[in-house]
């Protein structure tokens, strides 16, 4: 059995963390055992090891030089000092767990991963959730990522062929495992309902790249009003000044909108809403809740450019808008608020689909490409 370390710089429940987290429960059942690794303590480290799953965790904090999306380039520097130091913290944590391999799972675990992985003489895999782009970086920023990206890594792991895109792979080993959903059974729920009575609702972190302004007011603009607008996510990285601005912005437009702060499992809200819609203004490295919406037996609107259209095709599973087109995203909402029916069909259709998103596909991919990393390493190491 292969024993990979999985590195996370925080345990904040994110997107890519819990996307991570559900494929190292998965991973036991495929042949790989995980260990994970927070770089500092968090909400996850306590679900991690209720999960059965070894977890070390490297500081009780991290402190504010850890940064690397700073413009100021002494931060970046002292940011990448500090980082190389927990690498270290890694390394040990690496050879005492008789680690495999190390798979970093977000930018500033590649940093550390690299350190730790020549400390422990072990193959490091980047396992890319986020588009190495200027969009989610900065114009300073994404140009290093991406060069790190090309020189440090022994291999890849892309959640989308959108991620890969923006990476500079050479021809190092390459796998698009796309984030899976836990299996379960179909849900009960009721049908459809009329538009007046009808519950939208938007999954996601509240930061302003996720669009939740969008959706306010592209329903404002609407034709038909829900009954319901639920914006399910907290804020994590100093953002909340973004939420006290969506509930002026739902004040103002007279919208009945409920800002649920974080929820661990959304799967009730989702099975309780008639539409899920995710209207992200950028491009989306994949787009897991547009899978867990599909899931949920919801009416699906999504943005492209990006992961979402790797999931939806357009007019038969879902709908597909581009991103930040408020009056698209307008038309949209009024074709399936007006329709029950056109919601119904496009909803049975995302089930199927959804099924195709499966983590247990997922973990028997990783797991292949996990051994295969390893063997190779261990053919140049004789």
């Amino acid at each position: 059995m292969t024993r990979a370390l999985f590195v996370t710089h925080t345990a904040a429940p994110s997107g890519a963390e819990l996307a991570t987290l559900r494929l190292m429960r998965a991973l036991p059942g495929a042949g790989v055992e995980p260990v994970a690794v927070y770089a500092a303590a968090g909400p996850l480290v306590a679900t991690t090891r209720a999960s059965g799953i070894a977890t070390d965790v490297l500081a009780e904090e991290l402190g504010r030089d850890v940064r690397i999306g700073s413009r100021d380039p002494l931060r970046f520097a002292r940011g990448l000092a500090a980082l190389a130091r927990l690498g270290r913290d890694l390394g040990d944590v690496a050879v005492r767990r008789r680690a495999d391999v190390v798979v970093a799972t977000t930018t500033k675990a590649l940093l550390m991963g690299a350190v730790a992985a020549r400390r422990a003489r072990l193959p490091l895999v980047w396992q890319a959730h986020d588009r190495a782009t200027a969009e989610f970086f900065g114009p300073v920023v994404a140009p290093a990522v991406r060069a790190v990206g090309r020189v440090v890594p022994d291999a890849y792991i892309a959640n989308s062929r959108s991620t890969l895109e923006t990476l500079r792979t050479g021809n190092r080993p390459v796998l698009v495992a796309h984030p899976g959903v836990e299996p379960g059974p179909a849900p009960r729920r009721d049908p459809q309902r009329a538009a007046a009575d009808a519950v939208v609702v938007l999954v996601g972190r509240l930061t302003p790249w996720k669009g939740q302004d969008v959706l306010l007011r592209a329903l404002a603009a609407a034709a038909h009003r829900p009954r319901r607008i639920l914006l399910v996510g907290g804020t994590f990285f100093g953002e909340e000044g973004y939420r006290a601005g969506l509930e002026r912005l739902a004040a103002e437009l007279g919208l009945p909108v409920e800002l649920t702060g974080h929820v661990d499992d959304p799967g009730e809200l989702m099975r309780g809403a008639d539409v899920l819609v995710h209207c992200s203004t950028t491009a989306e490295p994949f787009g897991q809740v547009v899978v867990e919406g599909m899931q949920a037996g919801c009416a699906v609107v999504a943005s492209r450019p990006g992961g979402p259209s790797e999931i939806v095709t357009d007019g038969v599973d879902g709908l597909l808008v581009d991103g930040g087109d408020v009056a698209a995203l307008t038309a949209a909402l009024d074709r399936l608020l007006a329709d029950p029916a056109e919601r119904e069909r496009l909803a049975a259709a995302g089930q199927r689909t959804a099924g195709r998103f499966g983590v247990d596909r997922t973990a028997a991919d990783v797991a292949r490409f996990l051994a295969g990393v390893v063997g190779e390493r261990r053919e140049v190491l004789r």
